[in-house]
């Protein structure tokens, strides 16, 4: 299995996804195996409700955080977090980041370069080397089209062409020197929802999203995601690919 000692090194030897090679963890976990933040200025590009944001200072020590997110429904709620003085919410997307050239010691990207529009994928990463520290780090991490997850998640919105995309820009950038790549790691993220309206409010009644399901494709999904209905609800493994990129000079 891959490992920060031994990953691929050039952009041809990046994988869109090796199913031989999963790690059974969460995240956070990886994150903090990978990328010690301690003392570090962290740029979230994408962070959504902001669950991570406060793992990266309350666990892994990020001396200051800004979060940004394009959802403005989502960012004026975080804006109303109150406990996080070192996190700094900002409304914005990843091809335009208004900081000066070098601000950050670690850029993240968590399952949101595939959501960046395709023609800006390029601008987006372009613009986190040019706001990253020489030697700075970007951990970019995308979910993978494959498992079961993936088959009830490509009923509501199929991202096959938009990840394939996300993956593509990330060769680019390493193949035209703006980043060498330290690490590609695949990973399985545990997902637990215990009924299908927990399921239907976190990933159908969404902000960020103009779903336009009518009820018969609705009908489907129910019934895709309740096959995998236990007494405990509904468990996943839910496949990942996260690549820890080096700016260069």
């Amino acid at each position: 299995m891959p490992t920060p000692a031994d990953p691929p090194t050039t952009a041809q030897a990046m994988s869109i996804n090796r199913p031989e090679a999963y790690r059974r963890l969460e995240e956070i976990d990886l994150m903090a195996e990978l990328v010690p933040m301690t003392g570090c200025d962290v740029l979230e590009l994408g962070c959504g409700a902001a669950w991570t944001t406060r793992l990266l200072v309350e666990r892994l020590g990020a001396r200051s955080v800004t979060a940004t997110e394009v959802d403005q429904i989502q960012h004026e709620k975080n804006t109303q977090v109150s406990d996080l003085p070192q996190v700094i919410f900002r409304y914005g997307g990843a091809e335009s980041i208004a900081d000066p050239d070098g601000t950050y010691d670690l850029a993240i990207m968590l399952k949101s370069l595939h959501h960046v529009p395709v023609p800006l994928m390029d601008r987006a990463l372009a613009e986190a080397h040019r706001v990253l520290k020489p030697g700075g780090r970007l951990y970019c991490s995308e979910p993978v089209y494959w498992g079961p997850f993936n088959e009830i998640m490509r009923l509501i919105d199929d991202e096959r062409i938009v990840r394939e995309a996300a993956f593509a820009a990330l060769q680019r950038a390493v193949a035209q020197g703006l980043f060498d790549l330290e690490a590609e790691v695949f990973f399985e993220s545990a997902g637990t929802y215990p009924d299908w309206p927990t399921f239907e409010a976190r990933f159908i009644h969404i902000t960020h999203s103009e779903r336009n399901l009518d009820a018969e494709r609705l009908a489907v999904i129910r019934a895709a995601f309740e096959r995998h209905l236990t007494p405990t609800g509904a468990h996943f493994l839910k496949p990942h690919r996260a690549d820890l990129l080096r700016r260069r000079p």
